[in-house]
């Protein structure tokens, strides 16, 4: 809190070293004086002054002693005399607050007797006597007074100006609304964090010139620079979790120029339980400028529709398949089974979950017991009697299918691992649930699925196609959900950037107008079990995904978030599309029909079954010999016959915005590179 002082720096600080020093038996010497003083200001203040003292004294001698005695025993007892008390909390004020309790209701029957001793042989007049009121007075005294020297030491450390970073840090915090509170409770609980909240910012009007927790709220985000400069602020936090990308990247802009280093807590995906701790500060990350508002999901139907099944998810140990592992633990399934086949991404997965359900008292030790089961599976989606055999063992009711080879360039260099995994595994997952009477599946696709030019997306369109097929045939709510890159996840661009950066340059992008749709994972799952709700047989699902972010640009914001500059201190080079990538992502296929679903943000392909192909086990049967045959070119042609717009994105004559597309491409670049201010103008 902004505070004002009225003593010279040199005897603030020895004021505030005398009562950092403070031990016990200084206590224990000031409690005295305490005891002693407290009944007579008691009797001045329930009397008429300095004169009831002198009228009161043949019993105030007897009294005092024993208010001394009393409480010092009690104290002691309740070990007042043991505590470090420049870490007070409210728990000790409880403490204190019994141990005068206690001492007073002594005092009372004290009082009593006092009325009926004799003093030299003459009983106490009726004037002399103590009134009633005299200990509860003395009581209250007594409470704020040992009460109030024991929180002086902590108030010192807060103030301390000897802190071990040899300085304490003015914070300024934009959000005076829950979050932002909480950061100053937690600050001012932790006095060794060396931070002073000097004031709020918030937009909000009712709350501008007000104050909280004696903090005030200066104004809005536009007094930034002149509040830093005038109240020497030395960092700014952002506690707006729930703010859209865009207003973080606005707010952010302008503490760059400010020139005040900032920092924020995670955004409502990231919370644990919702709940905001100091600890959680951190540097701005490209999550926190992408962020959207918040989806709104329609919780107790993913609760209901996962509540106590068997549920099954492929690739768990990947990016989106873990997270989706996390989310579905919170519907309370009765068992989880986790497939991949990679070993070490499952075992960290499986741990991580097993450490979570414990901490809630959910983890099921066996099948059938109270709580969820984890079961970890090492297997190759490849391999169909190993899928069968498992899914005949572990029955799952609803299976989500994420495991998939998703790099485009590797991909392209290893057709067969993308046609062998991504089409034929995902055939032997379909076929295995479809023997084993799975209620519901769910496939992750990709907008690289939409007139693919690289084997990974037209690998991607062919499971999408198997699945379809499967829902009708078997009447059954399987379906694809198809959604863009996500931030975070193996292989993304935004590690590699990180890891340019920290190299000190250049940042590679492979051509200045590419640009992607990007969302965070925990939004991306969120909408993928709102789907898998949603599901009727054959729907391909498309996630709402903002606007596409140009890649440059995304560059130039992780440059500058970096502490650089783009240009002077990190070169951004182009290095030309790869084989098989395209300037630019579609979401839907040309004469697909979409609309919107009961979800604001959830798209479906409702004309989707009218793409399905009649011969399309045929067709893959041809793929699947050519990849037993290893010839390259029956299988690229048997793939093309599948999906036969992947022949023409071959051919390059695919990469341009879709013009039906729900929300068309924007782009915020000049036509020859990164613009001068891409942090506040990033789109999302």
């Amino acid at each position: 809190m902004e505070q004002h002082n009225f003593l010279p720096n040199g005897l603030r600080n020895s004021v505030n070293d005398f009562f950092l020093n403070l031990r016990n038996r200084h206590m224990m010497m000031l409690d005295i004086v305490i005891f002693a003083l407290a009944p007579v200001l008691a009797v001045m203040l329930r009397t008429d002054g300095l004169n009831s003292v002198i009228r009161y004294w043949d019993t105030l001698w007897i009294y005092i002693p024993l208010v001394i005695l009393t409480h010092l025993a009690v104290y002691y007892y309740m070990g007042l005399y043991r505590r470090y008390w420049r870490y007070a909390s409210v728990e000790d004020l409880i403490q204190i607050g019994l141990a005068a309790l206690l001492a007073s209701i002594f005092l009372f029957g004290i009082t009593a007797l006092i009325d009926s001793l004799s003093i030299n042989g003459v009983a106490v007049t009726p004037d002399a006597r103590l009134p009633r009121s005299i200990p509860i007075i003395n009581a209250l005294l007594i409470l704020l007074l040992t009460a109030g020297v024991r929180f002086l030491p902590r108030l010192a450390a807060q103030r301390q100006h000897g802190h071990p970073n040899g300085k304490v840090r003015r914070v300024g915090i934009v959000g005076a609304g829950e979050a932002g509170i909480t950061i100053v409770r937690e600050i001012r609980k932790n006095p060794m964090l060396g931070m002073d909240v000097v004031c709020f910012f918030d937009d909000d009007p009712g709350k501008q010139g007000m104050e909280i927790h004696s903090v005030s709220v200066r104004g809005g985000r536009s007094l930034i620079p002149r509040v830093v400069h005038e109240a020497k602020l030395d960092l700014i936090i952002l506690a707006l979790p729930s703010a859209p990308g865009r207003e973080i990247r606005e707010i952010v802009h302008i503490c760059q120029m400010a020139q005040v280093e900032t920092k924020t807590i995670p955004g409502v995906y990231e919370l644990i339980d919702g709940t905001v701790n100091v600890n959680q500060l951190r540097n701005i990350e490209l999550n926190d400028l992408l962020r959207r508002t918040p989806v709104q999901i329609d919780n107790a139907s993913v609760k209901d529709l996962l509540r106590g099944r068997r549920v099954l998810v492929t690739g768990g140990g990947g990016s989106i398949g873990r997270e989706l592992c996390r989310q579905i633990i919170d519907a309370q399934p009765a068992q989880l089974t986790l497939l991949g086949h990679g070993e070490n991404s499952i075992f960290e997965a499986q741990r991580e979950l097993r450490q979570t359900l414990a901490a809630r008292g959910l983890l099921a030790e066996n099948p059938g017991d109270a709580g969820v089961y984890l079961k970890a599976v090492i297997a190759d989606i490849r391999f169909a009697d190993r899928i069968h055999r498992i899914f005949q063992a572990l029955q799952p009711e609803i299976v989500f299918h994420a495991a998939a080879h998703k790099h485009v360039p590797l991909m392209e260099g290893n057709p067969v691992e993308a046609i062998t995994n991504n089409v034929l595994g995902t055939q032997n997952v379909v076929e295995a649930a479809a023997a084993a009477d799975v209620a519901r599946l769910v496939m992750i696709s990709t907008d690289k699925a939409v007139n693919p030019s690289n084997i990974m997306g037209a690998s991607k369109r062919a499971a999408e196609l198997v699945v379809l097929d499967a829902a009708h045939r078997l009447q059954r709510p399987y379906v694809a959900v198809r959604f863009g890159n996500v931030l975070g996840s193996r292989g993304s661009v935004v590690p590699i950037f990180q890891r340019q950066i920290q190299a000190g340059g250049p940042v590679t992008v492979t051509h200045p107008d590419i640009q992607r749709y990007f969302m965070t994972i925990p939004e991306a799952v969120q909408l993928v079990l709102q789907a898998a709700v949603l599901g009727r047989k054959g729907n391909i699902f498309v996630l709402d995904m903002g606007d596409p972010i140009r890649i440059a640009d995304m560059a130039a914001t992780l440059i500058q978030l970096s502490g650089y500059e783009v240009g002077r201190d990190i070169e951004i080079v182009y290095s030309g599309l790869r084989p098989g990538e395209k300037l630019y992502e579609e979401l839907f296929i040309e004469g697909e029909e979409y609309e919107k679903t009961g979800h604001a943000k959830i798209y479906t392909a409702f004309s989707a079954a009218a793409n399905q192909p009649d011969d399309l086990h045929q067709r893959l049967r041809e793929i699947k010999q050519a990849v037993i045959d290893a010839d390259e070119t029956a299988m690229y042609a048997a793939l093309s016959n599948l999906v036969p717009e992947y022949a023409i994105g071959r051919n390059g004559n695919y990469g341009k915005p879709s013009p039906d597309s729900p929300v068309p491409a924007k782009s915020y670049l000049t036509n020859n590179g990164v613009s001068s201010t891409s942090l506040h103008q990033l789109a999302i």
